[in-house]
């Protein structure tokens, strides 16, 4: 069973694996994994912390997390090992039920252009805003393309 938490400082050993392993899977998908930064070298910089953050666990293990800030889904990861298992959709049914519990009536997100999550996005009924080149979040030595993604909450 999995399990949507908030974020515990006791965690960060935890996502920072997570976040290594898929952010390196989707750069290979984009931009290329010479873009690589680890979690320690940019959750300060681009405010992980200053957003609503939860994870995932499946049997005890963290396995993924979310983070959600201004009606933006910031940060979100799936450790590849567990990707398929319906962790990404649970930790975007938590963000869905914080938002409209928040009163915000849309999210938005972007994706990198060839990560295969913008399938799990759209089958939970984000749409296509806009598609942007320029500097790689984080790392903007390198150029990317991502789509714009937006769902609007019914209220």
């Amino acid at each position: 069973m999995i399990d949507i938490r908030e974020y515990r400082s006791a965690d960060w050993d935890a996502i920072a694996r997570v976040h290594d392993a898929a952010r390196l899977q989707e750069l290979g998908w984009s931009v290329g994994v010479e873009a690589f930064l680890t979690l320690q070298q940019t959750a300060e910089d681009e405010g992980l912390f200053d957003d609503q953050l939860w994870v995932a666990e499946l049997d005890g293990a963290v396995v993924g997390f979310l983070a959600f800030a201004d009606g933006e889904l910031t940060w979100m990861y799936v450790h590849p090992s567990h990707q398929g298992r319906g962790v990404g959709t649970a930790l975007i049914g938590q963000l869905f039920a914080h938002a409209e519990a928040a009163g915000v009536d849309r999210v938005e997100l972007t994706v990198l252009d060839g990560n295969p999550a913008r399938r799990l996005y759209e089958r939970s009924g984000f749409t296509l805003v806009e598609t942007k080149t320029g500097g790689l979040v984080g790392n903007e030595s390198f150029q990317a393309t991502g789509h714009v993604m937006e769902r609007r909450l019914g209220r």
